[in-house]
């Protein structure tokens, strides 16, 4: 099979994802960054009733439409403890924030536009009608949708759906994605390593991501260069309903590189493999019926990029959540040489020049087997396919890395 373009690859890839329609019940604290599965509506209305938006003086317009008015204070109202009775002509009621406005008032006073007199107020301003008054339903009423399904909801949606008395919200079922790494030679951190054993690092990269682009996951652990083993890993991801399967290893076609055969036996369909890019060339997509497979290189360097470019954009689209906005342009800080023919994603930090113009550094080692880099870098720098030179100050687009950067 012949290498592929990354873009041919995500639309493939993407192509077949159908975002998830189960729903689930959440508590409302449990609620951000989850999508409303329905409509959701107010349970009552706010304000509940007619609330003064300022601390001061309920009265009647018609008493203090001048400056110099004298009121009479006959009572207050708090939050929480509002006044029973009904105010009549000449008469006002001393009102806080968020406090109900008695009846037969229209307007509230600033406290500082009055002065205490002999038991009541004297005006030092003109009342306006209806001023500092929030009208019974204002923000919304009751049975009123809010929130449309399909919201993301965020802090402020969530504010929002509180004051609306929800305490629980219908939102959709998260994708699962169970993660395994295949390799004799891996060990959990932690471990005392033996003489061709390695630290199987990838799985943790790859799970912060895939959580973080709104998945749930299940990590299945180390699994031994062994069909059995692999197959029984597995069917636990598949009696687990897992969306998505990724693997982490093994999916080439070397003698101990057996995951891609195994799953071929378990009825897997083999999509595509083999990537026109660097670093990640043997990447493997895939299905066993419903569930996406994917063969991420046991490289960790390489596993994370293929993680950013594919498992990202899977898992949200099935989530039903917007793509994250990674793409950006810079200038390059040096000469970029000439690219062969697979797409280059080159490690690099992002820095502001005295103009406050961003360009981008590559950093001088590129080996995908050093992830200090990785931690260290800012975006990829993508190089097409075939690429002339470019030079100093040419513009080039970049991947970044943690999006809030840059503005």
């Amino acid at each position: 099979m012949s290498l592929i373009p990354v873009a041919e690859a995500q639309e493939r890839l993407l192509s077949r994802a159908r975002p998830i329609q189960l729903s689930e019940s959440v508590a409302l604290a449990a609620g951000d960054g989850r999508v409303l599965a329905e409509d959701l509506a107010a349970r009552l209305t706010q304000p509940p009733f007619d609330a003064s938006a300022m601390d001061g003086y309920a009265l009647r317009h018609a008493d203090a439409a001048e400056p110099g008015a004298a009121l009479a204070l006959i009572g207050t109202s708090s939050a929480g403890h509002g006044f029973d009775g009904t105010i009549g002509e000449g008469e006002t009621v001393r009102i806080f924030t968020g406090a109900p406005v008695p009846a037969g008032v229209d307007s509230v006073l600033l406290q500082e536009d009055a002065e205490k007199v002999n038991g009541g107020i004297r005006t030092n301003y003109p009342v306006r009608e209806g001023q500092h008054i929030r009208p019974r339903g204002q923000d919304f009423v009751e049975g009123e949708t809010v929130l449309p399904a399909g919201t993301v909801l965020d802090f402020s949606r969530l504010t929002v759906a509180a004051g609306m008395n929800h305490a629980t919200l219908p939102v959709l079922r998260r994708p699962l994605v169970a993660l395994l790494a295949t390799g004799d030679e891996l060990l959990p951190p932690g471990s005392t390593l033996a003489d061709a054993q390695i630290i199987a690092s990838s799985t943790f990269g790859i799970a912060a991501l895939a959580r973080k682009a709104g998945a749930e996951v299940l990590d299945l652990g180390i699994v031994p260069d062994d069909t059995i083993a692999i197959t029984e890993a597995v069917s636990r991801a598949r009696n687990a309903k897992a969306d998505v399967i990724v693997t982490l290893g093994g999916a080439s076609v070397g003698d101990h590189d057996l995951v891609q055969a195994t799953l071929l036996a378990a009825g897997m369909k083999l999509d595509f493999w083999r990537i026109a890019m660097r670093p990640g060339k043997p990447l493997m997509v895939g299905s066993l019926g419903e569930t996406h497979v994917l063969g991420l290189p046991g490289n960790p360097v390489s596993s994370l990029v293929c993680g950013l470019l594919f498992l990202e954009p899977l898992i949200r689209k099935l989530a039903s959540l917007p793509p994250v906005k990674r793409e950006a342009t810079a200038e390059s800080a040096v000469v970029l040489r000439a690219n062969d023919q697979r797409q280059d994603y080159v490690r690099a930090r992002l820095i502001r020049s005295p103009s406050c113009s961003l360009l981008v550094e590559p950093f001088s080692k590129q080996d995908s087997s050093m992830m200090k880099i990785f931690a260290y870098a800012d975006c990829l720098i993508v190089r097409p396919p075939h690429a002339a030179e470019l030079p100093a100050g040419g513009p080039c687009p970049v991947i970044l890395l943690r999006p809030d950067l840059i503005g």
